[in-house]
C-alpha cells in the first residue's frame, strides 16, 4: 500500500549535480511489540528501500526499525536516533532515549530507532571476515618489518573479503544512501518533516541529511561531533591525539587514588608501568588470549567514558601488582573482545569509511603519518591504523566528502565536551560555524563521548528545553552557554561509584565505538 512520494536526491548531489531528482514509492509500515525487560514499550516494523537509490528497478533491502510511540495529545512528529559507528545498531537506542528523557518530552515524540543498510537486524547485514578480531593478533606496533607485514597482510585480508563477499553492495554501504534510507523511513511514517538526534558518527549522518533535505528537518539535536572537514583519514588521525591525551588523564586518576591501586603517586611514572605490562604481554600473553593489541582494545573504551576507568584500574593493578592476570581477561572480555554484532559493526565501518571519502593508497604516507603520531601519542596510534587500514586497499572511485555548511536550517542544538577523544573538540566547533543559527552547549572539562542523558543535569536541561519548545541558548559568542563536567568517578571500593555511572554506562553501552 502507497503511503507517499519521497523525492530523491541525486547519486552524485554532494559534487553539486543539477541532475533533475526521481520518486520512489513507499509502503505503510506495520508496528509490533518487541518489548525487552529494560524498555517494554518498543515495538519494531521493517521497511524495503532501494539498494541504488537512483534507479527506479533498483534491487531492494530492509531496513530495521523500533519505535516508542507518543502518548501525549501534543505530538511533535517522529525523532529519529542514531549511535554512531558507522556500524552502530538504533533499534534499542529508541527505547533508551525515551526513557531518559523527562516523560513529559518523551511522550510528545515518536522515537525511532533504525539499524541503517548493512546494520544488525537489516538485511542483509555485512560480515565480511568472521574473527577478524579473534586473539591473539599482532603486535600493532609495526617495530619490525615482519610484523608490519603481518598487520598488512591481515588488512589486505579483509579488504578482501568484503570485496569477494559483497561485490553488488559496497558501492551502496554510505553515508549518503543511509540519508536517503532516513528519508524513506521519514514518508513511510507519513512526515513531511523529522527531528533527529544523533550521537558521534551520527552527527555526521544527520549534518548531511540536513544538507541534502533543509526543508525536511524541524529540530536537529547533534552530540559529540565529527569532523565534516576531516572525513575521514585526517578525523582518524586526530583521535589519536586526543584519545592519547584521555588515557593520560586515565592514568593520573589512577595515580591519585593509589591508595586503591598502589601504582604510584606519579603519571609519569604509573603510565612507565602500564606501558611495561603492555611490553610483557607482547612478549606472553596474558592466559593466551590478551596480548598488547587486546590490552590496547581493552584500554581504548575508557577514552570514550570514565565510567570504565574502575574496572580497567582493577586489571592494571591486579596485573601489575599481583601478577594476577584473571581481572584482566574479564575486562578484556568486557571492553575489548569483538563478538559477531561487532564484527558486522566493523564491517559496516570500514565499508563506510572506505566508501564516504578517498584514503592514500600509497602505504608509504600511512607509515610515515603514523610513525609521526606515534612518536607523540603511541597510545592508540598504530591500533587506530590497522583497523582503518582496509580503506588502502579499499575502492578506487569513493565519493567526495560533502559539504555540510548550511544556512536553510530551524535553530539546531549541538553538545560538545571540551575534551573528547572520539570527536575531538574543534569538531563541534567547526560544525557551529558550518550550520548558521546554531546553539553550541559546551560541557567545560568533560572527557566523554556521548554526553547528554548520562546524568549531566546541565545538559540535559537544554535538550528538554529545545525538544519541547525549539528554543536554543545564544550568547553571541562562539560559546552559546557552558555546563561543568560531571566529577570523576570513585573507585569500586565506595558506594559513590556505582551510581554515578549507571545512566552513563547504559548510553555508552549503546553508543558506536571509533567515531
Amino acid at each position: 500500500m502507497v503511503a507517499g512520494l519521497i523525492t530523491s536526491i541525486p547519486a552524485d548531489a554532494s559534487a553539486g549535480s543539477a541532475t533533475a531528482p526521481r520518486t520512489t514509492q513507499t509502503a505503510k509500515l506495520t508496528w509490533k511489540k518487541c518489548g525487552t525487560n529494560d524498555y517494554p514499550r518498543l515495538q519494531c516494523a521493517s521497511l524495503k528501500v532501494p539498494l541504488d537509490h537512483s534507479k527506479a528497478q533498483s534491487r531492494l533491502i530492509t531496513l530495521a526499525l523500533s519505535r516508542v510511540p507518543h502518548t501525549a495529545k501534543t505530538f511533535q512528529g517522529p525523532l529519529l536516533v542514531n549511535p554512531g559507528g558507522p556500524g552502530g545498531s538504533g533499534l534499542t537506542l529508541a527505547g533508551f532515549v525515551a526513557s531518559s528523557l523527562p516523560k513529559k518530552v518523551a511522550a510528545q515524540y515518536d522515537v525511532i530507532g533504525f539499524d541503517p543498510r548493512g546494520v544488525g537486524a537489516s538485511t542483509p547485514a555485512l560480515d565480511c571476515k568472521p574473527g577478524h578480531f579473534d586473539p591473539v593478533r599482532p603486535d600493532t606496533v609495526p617495530s619490525t618489518p615482519a610484523i608490519e607485514k603481518a598487520n598488512l597482510d591481515r588488512a589486505k585480508a579483509f579488504a578482501k573479503a568484503c570485496r569477494t563477499k559483497y561485490a553488488s553492495l559496497l558501492p551502496y554501504i554510505d553515508t549518503v544512501s543511509a540519508v536517503r534510507d532516513m528519508d524513506s523511513i521519514r514518508s513511510a511514517l507519513g512526515a513531511k518533516k523529522i527531528n533527529y538526534f544523533g550521537y558521534s558518527y551520527g552527527t555526521y549522518l544527520g549534518a548531511v541529511y540536513a544538507k541534502l533535505h533543509p526543508n525536511r528537518v524541524r529540530r536537529l539535536v547533534l552530540d559529540s561531533i565529527v569532523d565534516p572537514t576531516g572525513v575521514w583519514y585526517d578525523d582518524n588521525i586526530g583521535q589519536d591525539y586526543a584519545f592519547n591525551d584521555r588515557h593520560l588523564a586515565f592514568l593520573a586518576w589512577v595515580a591519585k587514588h593509589n591508595a586503591t591501586y598502589k601504582l604510584g603517586t606519579d603519571p609519569a611514572k604509573v603510565e612507565a608501568k602500564w606501558y611495561a605490562m603492555r611490553a610483557a604481554l607482547a612478549k606472553k600473553p596474558a592466559q593466551k588470549k590478551v596480548g598488547a593489541s587486546e590490552l590496547e582494545d581493552t584500554f581504548i573504551p575508557g577514552g570514550y567514558y570514565n565510567g570504565y576507568w574502575p574496572y580497567l584500574a582493577e586489571a592494571f593493578a591486579a596485573y601489575v601488582n599481583d601478577k594476577n592476570s584473571d581481572p584482566l581477561i574479564k575486562a578484556y572480555g568486557t571492553f575489548g573482545a569483538v563478538d559477531a554484532s561487532g564484527d558486522n559493526g566493523y564491517s559496516v565501518y570500514t565499508s563506510v569509511q572506505c566508501r564516504d571519502a578517498s584514503w592514500p593508497r600509497d602505504w608509504n604516507q600511512w607509515r610515515k603519518d603514523n610513525w609521526a603520531v606515534y612518536d607523540k601519542a603511541p597510545f592508540m596510534a598504530w591500533n587506530n591504523t590497522w583497523y582503518n587500514a582496509p580503506c588502502a586497499f579499499g575502492p578506487k572511485d569513493s565519493r567526495r566528502p560533502v559539504d555540510v555548511s548550511n544556512n536553510a536550517l530551524p535553530p539546531t542544538l549541538l553538545f560538545q565536551a571540551t575534551n573528547d577523544a572520539a570527536t575531538p573538540y574543534e569538531g563541534g566547533v567547526t560544525v557551529h560555524h558550518l550550520l548558521r543559527g546554531s546553539s553550541l552547549v559546551v560541557e567545560q572539562g568533560g572527557g566523554n563521548h556521548g554526553i547528554t542523558l548520562s546524568g549531566n543535569a546541565c545538559l540535559d536541561k537544554y535538550l528538554a528545553t529545545y525538544l519541547t519548545n525549539g528554543t536554543v541558548p545564544h550568547s553571541g559568542g562562539e560559546i552559546d552557554a557552558v555546563c561543568k563536567t560531571l566529577p570523576d568517578p570513585e573507585p569500586l571500593t565506595t558506594t559513590k561509584a556505582a551510581s554515578t555511572t549507571s545512566r552513563g554506562s547504559a548510553l555508552h553501552g549503546l553508543l558506536g565505538f571509533r567515531g
